[in-house]
């Protein structure tokens, strides 16, 4: 006995990240795993078809997963494709079911399981496959580099003959996963790094890396280890304390997101105006709209000599090291439900219970819900 494990080659935009890479079909297969994949699936990652080993390729998508009981992809695919699942196989990718309700609904027709990558809880038990976190990182990473890529000068001091130079001025804005692997990058190349985040238990993490942090005495956090929406009249505490550092940064990196939802606006096009020339923005949330007024989601603009530059899906720029990671993530979860060459879901655990989305034409928060009203009914009955 096996499981029929199918993989996606991913068709959305601006998308170039593989679901499997080479070094984990061993380790799937000794899960027991028969692979299946489509063919070209890793093209985009520079992963060919000759590096898989004991993987069985396929040109035709539906075929591909009509047979299959686990589907791996990295955006959710097409709506045909879910069409031509069998009822109860299930879907891991990430799904972001606010932005996509005509997708869960064929999800929920089609009686498929689908794990949505985004809703891995945030404990230490799940570490290993958090794909936010795993890809935030390297956007955190190539954020600096996009930034100097578009600088008119260096991050570092550097001392010549003809004089001094640098260092610049960086502020990282949002101390997420990205925030703090933005500073990490742009401190190891000698700038002067400013952190800010509206959650004052991030300032311990920003001066362990050696960046000051920019504290404006609100405290905003909110629940998953989110920021809450700021009230009118925090927004202008926070905009009154923020603009000088805003506008003597050479670069500045925001990552402020909040998955499946609008980015929170961080800068003003009258902080952006104010803006020493020959400076760049990159904001990382431009997928969620942007934390700066005056960013073109997918676009470079230029605003009296400021640059901003705001990339979608930027992970998948490193679509090598990103598939890495991510099917790292798939494969820890996966381990979870797959055993003795059968897939076997315990509900009761919480990685997997609160990381579903769909389940035998349900949505599992309402069955979640359900489940938690009947038990306070019977407690309020036996009291």
């Amino acid at each position: 006995m096996y499981v029929n494990l199918a993989i996606l080659k991913e068709t959305q935009p601006h998308e170039r990240r593989v679901s499997l890479v080479p070094s984990l079909t061993a380790k799937l297969i000794k899960l027991g795993a028969r692979l299946h994949m489509q063919s070209g699936a890793g093209d985009a990652a520079k992963l060919s078809d000759s590096a898989y080993q004991d993987v069985i390729f396929m040109d035709d998508r539906h075929a591909l997963v009509e047979d299959a009981d686990v589907v791996l992809a990295v955006q959710p695919p097409a709506m045909s494709v879910i069409n031509a699942m069998k009822p109860g196989a299930i879907l891991i990718c990430f799904v972001y079911a606010a932005n996509e309700p005509e997708f869960v609904q064929c999800l929920l027709t089609k009686k498929i399981t689908c794990f949505a990558m985004e809703r891995i809880p945030r404990i230490s038990r799940a570490q290993s496959m958090d794909a936010l976190s795993s890809q935030s990182a390297l956007a955190g990473y190539y954020a600096v580099a996009l930034g100097m890529s578009n600088m008119t000068k260096v991050l570092p001091k550097i001392t010549s003959a003809a004089g001094v130079i640098g260092p610049a001025k960086v502020l990282v804005m949002g101390l997420g996963v990205a925030g703090l692997e933005a500073i990490a990058t742009a401190q190891r190349l000698g700038a002067v790094v400013e952190g800010y985040d509206v959650r004052p238990e991030t300032k311990e993490q920003a001066l362990s890396l050696a960046a000051t942090f920019v504290d404006t005495g609100v405290d905003a956090t909110g629940k998953g280890g989110y920021a809450r929406e700021l009230t009118p009249e925090e927004k202008i505490t926070v905009n009154k304390a923020l603009t000088k550092h805003i506008q003597a940064a050479d670069l500045i990196i925001t990552t402020a997101a909040i998955p499946g939802k609008a980015s929170p606006k961080l800068i003003s096009k009258a902080q952006v105006s104010g803006m020493k020339r020959g400076s760049v923005i990159v904001d990382l949330s431009a997928d969620g709209g942007g934390n700066c007024d005056a960013s073109t989601p997918g676009e470079t603009t230029h605003i009296d000599g400021v640059t901003i530059i705001a990339p979608l899906n930027v992970p998948s720029m490193l679509a090598a090291d990103a598939s890495e990671l991510y099917a790292k993530n798939l494969f820890n979860l996966l381990a979870l439900m797959m055993k003795n060459n059968i897939v076997t879901i315990d509900w009761e655990d919480e990685v997997l219970a609160d990381t579903a989305l769909t389940h035998d034409g349900k949505l599992c928060d309402a069955t979640k819900t359900d489940k938690t009203d009947k038990k306070a009914k019977a407690k309020s009955q036996s009291k």
